[in-house]
C-alpha cells in the first residue's frame, strides 16, 4: 500500500474518520483533563492550547473548567464542527503543528496519540521545538501518547467494526518502525482505503527527542489516573515537560 507522508491530511478530513471514531469515550477524556489540570495546579487564568484538537472534545471540556482555550487542527472539517462551541474564551482555528506558534501559552496539550506521524525524525523534533517555543517561560507541555510496548504485545491484527451501516475492515501491523492501521470499507458502491501511521516511539526514543530540543521531562505517567508508567502494562505514555 502506498502511504503518503501526509496521510492524516486526507483521512482526518473525511466524514468516515469521524464515523469510525464516533464512540470515543468522553468520560475518559474528561477524567484525564480534570486530573492533569489539578496535578499541574493550572490557575483558571491559564491559556491552554489543544493541538491537534480534532472536533474539540478536550478543548470544550477544558473551557468548561474555566480555562481560556485555543484549539487547533489541520482538518478544516473538524474545525468547522468545533467552531459552533466558540465563546469569548474558546476559539478554534485551522493550525498545522509543523508551523511556528505566533503566541506563547501557559500550557500546550498534545493529546490522544497526535504525535509521531512522520518518516523523518527531524519533523517530529521540529514539532516539539515549535511547542517549546510556544510556551511561556514557566509553561508546561503535556504529551499523551500510546504505550508502544503494550501495543506490540496485545496487537489485534484483524477486526471488522460495523458503524452506521459501514463495515470497516481494520488490519494492524508493526513495520519499518511504525504502527500501521489499514482501514478499508465500501460506501455507496465505492471502495475506500486509508492507513493511519504512528511511529513506534518508546520512552527512550521520546526522551531523546525531548533532549534534542532541551525540554525537561518532569513527570511520566502510564494512564489517565496519573499512575506510574510501566512499559509492560501501562495503556498510555504521558510526558510532562517544561
Amino acid at each position: 500500500m502506498n502511504i503518503k507522508t501526509d496521510w492524516f491530511s486526507s483521512w482526518f478530513n473525511t466524514p468516515f474518520y469521524h464515523i469510525l471514531y464516533k464512540n470515543r469515550n468522553d468520560k475518559d477524556a474528561q477524567f484525564f483533563m480534570r486530573n492533569i489540570t489539578s496535578f499541574l495546579k493550572l490557575p483558571t487564568t491559564a491559556h491552554i492550547v489543544d493541538l491537534p484538537c480534532g472536533k474539540g472534545r478536550h478543548s470544550v471540556y477544558l473551557n468548561s473548567l474555566g480555562y481560556t482555550v485555543t484549539g487547533g487542527d489541520l482538518s478544516e472539517n473538524s474545525i468547522i464542527h468545533a467552531q459552533q462551541f466558540e465563546n469569548e474564551t474558546l476559539k478554534f482555528e485551522v493550525w498545522d503543528m509543523r508551523k511556528p506558534y505566533e503566541n506563547k501559552y501557559d500550557a500546550i496539550f498534545n493529546l490522544f496519540t497526535s504525535f509521531g506521524y512522520f518518516e523523518d525524525d527531524k519533523e517530529d523534533i521540529l514539532i516539539l521545538q515549535n511547542m517549546k517555543n510556544g510556551l511561556k517561560e514557566d509553561g508546561t507541555l503535556v504529551l499523551d501518547f500510546l504505550n508502544v510496548e503494550k501495543v506490540k504485545n496485545t496487537l489485534v491484527k484483524n477486526e471488522i467494526k460495523s458503524i452506521d451501516s459501514i463495515d470497516f475492515h481494520i488490519n494492524r501491523e508493526i513495520k519499518d518502525g511504525f504502527i500501521l492501521k489499514h482501514i478499508s470499507f465500501t460506501f455507496e458502491e465505492k471502495e475506500y482505503s486509508f492507513t493511519e501511521r504512528v511511529k513506534f516511539l518508546d520512552l527512550e526514543k521520546m526522551q531523546s527527542y525531548f533532549e534534542k530540543v532541551d525540554l525537561k521531562i518532569t513527570n511520566i505517567f502510564g494512564n489517565y489516573a496519573l499512575d506510574s508508567f510501566d512499559k509492560e502494562t501501562s495503556d498510555r505514555l504521558i510526558l510532562i515537560a517544561k
